[in-house]
């Protein structure tokens, strides 16, 4: 015996009126999402410390899906990276990437909290 899910939709008339009006949020989202990753992007870049640019150039953002997520990851890709975020017990740190995120954060969720009262 298999264990399964079965699902039945009647159409109703409401439901067809929500799945009409709310048809793009998907890529309504997606927009938000690549717009604020590219922002927190480019404030990482900012914040990075110069010596030879090696750090600021090794700062990645990664667009991708995974299943129904969409997902904007900025990450410092260079070896000592972790040491510049966070220092070591010889030197204090010189945040770049937490920064970025902290700057970008309350606009990002205002933005998505628009979306989704606006589309539902």
């Amino acid at each position: 015996m298999r264990a399964g899910i079965s699902i039945s939709i009647r159409e109703d008339e409401n439901f067809t009126r929500f799945l009409t009006k709310n048809a793009n949020l998907g890529s309504d989202v997606i927009k938000v999402v690549k717009e604020h990753g590219a922002n927190m992007h480019q404030l990482a870049q900012q914040y990075a410390p110069v010596d030879t640019g090696f750090l600021k150039r090794h700062i990645k953002l990664d667009n991708k899906f995974h299943g129904m997520t969409y997902l904007a990851v900025v990450s410092g890709n260079a070896e000592y990276d972790p040491y510049q975020e966070y220092g070591t017990r010889y030197q204090p740190g010189t945040p770049h990437l937490r920064p970025a995120l902290y700057n970008t954060e309350d606009k990002f969720i205002e933005d998505m909290d628009r979306l989704v009262r606006g589309n539902t």
